[in-house]
């Protein structure tokens, strides 16, 4: 189809229904529905590519009455209405589309088919070729030499003889065709036992529904029957299914021609709705733009290469002037510990930046200034607390600066907590990410300077103009993110505070625990190595005799094969792909009843100690420190939680023998033990406070096992009478509702019939009605505001709370439950690190904290020192909160980390 030569038609409303009901509930971080928005734009953007026409317009349907309302008072009437997931995503979509150059038409009092209708009608006047895009049977009537209907959803097209072929009748039959069969959706009455087939039969014979009308006293049978005993309602079911071709629209055809985009608002509108794909598209077609000869802008960034002392000393009295400047470093590693120092960028208004290369030693490269006289100069200046400084993950800055013997000080602020504050439930704040979605810019990535893949190139072999822009912009985009994110966060006393008061301050404490590093025994995790791999053979030789033939155990597919194919082990779940699953959780169940699945669950569990701990931690000893470092992010968990990485000391299991076995390998070194501090039971505790629970509360305050008190509350035996299993069964009642865990699940933790466990539910529930009312109520506010809170003003937004998939909805009641416990027991071991990491400050101690692992802090303390600093880490943790029940803290000590358990 040549451009121009094509008036092209979309039913939006159309396209609308069909978006939100076939694609899945797409949101945002905030909870704003986009799924129909998307399935719209990605239609409209194909249909456009595909056809490239001049004349376009998308029409929807207008709010309120239309003239078939008043003809039929019962028109539509079975319709739900709309929901309001869909009806909030109609402003933007409209945005949107206006914002790509559409004509878009709502005309009040008619629907979007009588605009349509009109439209082609005045098209084939002027001789102009027009396509109908929509999924309307209706709009086949308007079919004719000029006018073709594209299906929106299979893209079929019908031309006069298309119709024919489907509907069995012409285009100009097929009003008459709905007035007999009728419109269930539309509630358009048809004539009962008048089917497709029958309607298209009596047109064929009577041409039109005024003959079928007049000749129904001899059509026979039970059609002829209920024909004239619904006579009276075939004219209006005519009117009603009467596409209008006559109304007095503002616009004709040729009005209708496309715009150019609005760049500026599609970019905003991109960004709020998280189209990232799409912004990215945009953003690089600007760049290239931008980068023509041709093209010439005063937006430009100016960025500069410092390779002279009067450059170089020029920018740092700039720095030293400034209220807040942007700092990153360029290394070439990103293992903190070995990492060297390529180069340095800064930034002190936005879109101005510098560059000073270092290190960067590929042949030909420019004489740079040298490293130790530029880190020396700096240094007064990086130290002094009173220089505001802004970096994206500054605590990797100033782990490799501490490498260099400069502490960075100052940190006022980071782009990436700032980011993750506003928005924790974000999957991403790296740099490139937010500059995307908050600034709608496409920033050079690390790839298009050095390669990819097994040619990438070290920092240091980068050519410094490319460098240049890469680093310097980096420091640029990390400041106007500041720009953007500070003014958000002042506007939230809650979420300021917690960023100035806790995750700031924070990052030089974990900084110092990470450069601490944690010494272990190799040697013995060597052994326990060999062991874990002789285990792990005697269990595949168990494995094969019970499936009657060698196999894989780490395949997927091939223990599919065996325990569902050969064994005929029952189905209890499947894949998306339709296959019997072999998850965990899965096998769980059916090791229940069958020993197979619990080896291969064994199997499992030790295969994952020995990759990720007893085989690897002793390559991750640093040759230099002789210790291992971890690196733990503030950035990552919605919760608030740390997490670390490389290695992760977050899932060394506690409970398993095993996993102690792998404590037993992180050691003091001599003169010196392991001090352990563990927050006792704080989720409980937290309930407790949060629900104002007086059963809880009560427990607490008297210092009672809680578990053991549940267990004599649920069994209503003594206190004193409570078993073992009664406990254990309490625990995880107590342990299980916070995670908002359901019967069914509680009853396959314990092994009990569903109804046996909502029994001990609605047991529970009677003792502790405060937690009842406290969970309906958290719910019941996550469906309102779109987050929960900690008792710090943490926020987490919970966008499926209203999601229309149950499974989906259910999820995020769960989290709207357990996140403000689990978010503020990690904001309380935050705390507690701030106060112990002063006070071993201040006192100038011998001992360091080495480890923060989910409530527990760990310590390498000397052992001259070991109870003063034991009663100071207790005062400290104990002190980290003000709740309505006391926080206890387990302490211990030994040798290694499970000897201080």
């Amino acid at each position: 189809m040549v451009k121009n030569s094509v008036l092209i038609l979309i039913d939006g409303s159309s396209y609308l229904f069909r978006a939100f009901h076939a694609l899945p509930p797409l949101t945002t971080s905030k909870g704003q529905p986009t799924g129909a928005v998307y399935g719209v734009i990605n239609m409209l953007r194909k249909l456009l590519d595909e056809h490239q026409p001049h004349y376009v317009a998308v029409i929807f349907d207008a709010k309120g009455k239309t003239f078939r309302d008043e003809l039929f008072e019962q028109y539509k009437a079975h319709r739900p209405p709309m929901p309001e997931e869909l009806a909030c995503q109609i402003p933007p979509l409209h945005d949107l589309i206006r914002a790509l150059g559409l004509p878009l038409l709502c005309v009040e009092g008619v629907e979007a088919d009588d605009v349509i209708g009109t439209l082609a009608q005045q098209a084939s006047g002027q001789h102009l070729e027009t396509l109908i895009s929509s999924g309307d049977k209706d709009l086949a009537q308007l079919v004719n030499h000029h006018v073709s209907l594209v299906n929106s959803t299979n893209q079929s097209k019908l031309d006069p003889a298309g119709v024919k072929a489907k509907f069995n009748v012409s285009p100009e039959q097929i009003v008459d065709y709905l007035a007999l069969v009728g419109d269930p959706i539309d509630n358009i009455p048809g004539i009962p036992g008048i089917g497709p087939k029958t309607a298209a039969k009596l047109l064929d014979q009577y041409h039109d529904l005024d003959q079928i009308m007049a000749h129904a006293q001899e059509i026979k049978g039970k059609v002829g029957e209920n024909l004239r005993l619904h006579l009276a309602q075939l004219p209006l079911a005519r009117q009603l299914a009467t596409v209008r071709r006559d109304l007095p629209l503002e616009l004709g055809p040729k009005d209708l021609q496309c715009q150019p985009p609005d760049i500026p608002t599609l970019r905003e509108l991109y960004g709020t709705l998280e189209f990232k794909t799409w912004l990215r598209e945009l953003l690089e077609k600007e760049k290239d733009r931008a980068s023509s000869p041709n093209t010439s802008t005063d937006s430009s960034p100016s960025y500069e290469t410092v390779l002279s002392e009067e450059s170089f000393e020029r920018w740092v009295k700039r720095l030293e002037t400034a209220e807040l400047f942007a700092f990153d470093l360029e290394t070439n590693s990103l293992d903190y510990i070995e990492a060297e120092i390529v180069g340095l960028s800064f930034a002190i208004k936005p879109k101005e930046a510098a560059y000073v290369p270092l290190a960067h030693d590929y042949d030909a490269a420019p004489l740079q200034l040298a490293r130790e006289g530029v880190l020396a100069r700096l240094q007064p200046l990086l130290q002094d607390s009173n220089r505001g400084k802004v970096g994206q993950n500054l605590k990797f800055d100033r782990n490799v600066l501490a490498n260099y013997g400069i502490e960075l000080e100052g940190i006022r602020h980071d782009s990436m907590l700032e980011s993750y504050v506003l928005h924790s439930t974000a999957s991403r704040h790296n740099m490139d990410s937010l500059a995307l979605k908050y600034l709608q810019r496409s920033t050079i990535s690390y790839e298009e300077v050095a390669g990819k893949g097994a040619k990438q190139l070290p920092f240091n072999q980068v050519p410094i103009d490319k460098a240049t822009r890469y680093a310097a912009e980096d420091a640029d985009i990390c400041l106007q993110l500041h720009h953007y994110f500070w003014p958000r966060l002042q506007q939230e006393e809650a979420l300021c505070r917690l960023y100035q008061e806790l995750e700031i301050p924070l990052i030089p404490v974990i900084s110092r625990m990470e450069r601490n590093g944690v010494q272990i025994d190799a040697t013995q995790l060597k052994a326990h190595s060999a062991e874990l791999t002789a285990r792990l053979e005697k269990i595949e030789q168990e494995a094969f005799e019970l499936a009657g033939e060698p196999f894989n155990l780490a395949s997927p597919k091939q223990i599919q094969a065996i325990l569902y194919d050969k064994l005929k082990l029952p189905i209890t779940r499947k894949t998306p792909t339709g296959q019997p699953s072999t998850a965990e959780t899965v096998l769980q169940e059916l090791a229940l009843d069958y020993p197979l699945p619990q080896l291969l669950l064994e199997y499992r569990a030790l295969s994952k100690l020995k990759s990720t701990y007893t085989d690897r931690l002793p390559l991750q000893v640093n040759p230099r420190t002789g210790r291992v470092h971890t690196s733990y992010h503030q950035a990552v968990t919605a919760t608030g939680r740390l997490s670390s990485s490389d290695p992760n000391l977050q899932n060394i299991p506690i409970r398993s023998a095993e996993g102690r076995r792998i404590r037993q390998a992180f050691i003091a070194p001599p003169g010196y033990c392991l001090l352990a501090a563990d927050y006792s039971q704080i989720e409980l505790r937290i309930m407790a406070h949060l629900s104002d629970d007086e059963g809880l509360l009560a427990a607490f305050e008297a210092g009672e096992d809680i578990h053991q008190r549940t267990a004599a509350e649920i069994f209503r035996t003594p206190l004193e009478g409570v078993t073992p299993e009664q406990r254990r069964s309490a625990k995880a009642i107590n342990f299980g509702l916070i995670y908002g865990m359901s019967a069914h699940g509680l009853a396959q933790q314990l092994g009990i019939s569903r109804s046996a466990a909502q029994h001990y539910i609605e047991r529970y529930f009677h003792r502790y009605p405060g937690v009842k009312a406290y969970m309906d109520a958290i719910c019941q506010q996550a469906r309102q505001k779109g987050y929960v809170e900690t008792l710090f003003g943490r926020r987490l937004y919970l966008p499926e709370i209203h999601s229309r998939q149950a499974q989906r909805r259910n999820q995020a009641e769960r989290m709207a439950i357990n996140a403000p416990m689990q978010g503020t027991a990690a904001d309380i071991i935050k705390r507690a690190m701030l106060r112990a990491d002063q006070w071993l400050q201040k006192q100038g101690s011998n001992a360091r904290m080495i480890m923060q692992v989910h409530d527990e802090l760990v310590f390498e303390v000397a052992e001259a020192e070991l109870d003063t600093t034991t009663a100071a880490i207790r005062e400290n943790m104990a002190g980290a909160a003000q709740i309505k029940v006391p926080l206890i803290v387990e302490m211990g000590s030994g040798a290694n980390w499970d000897e201080a358990h």
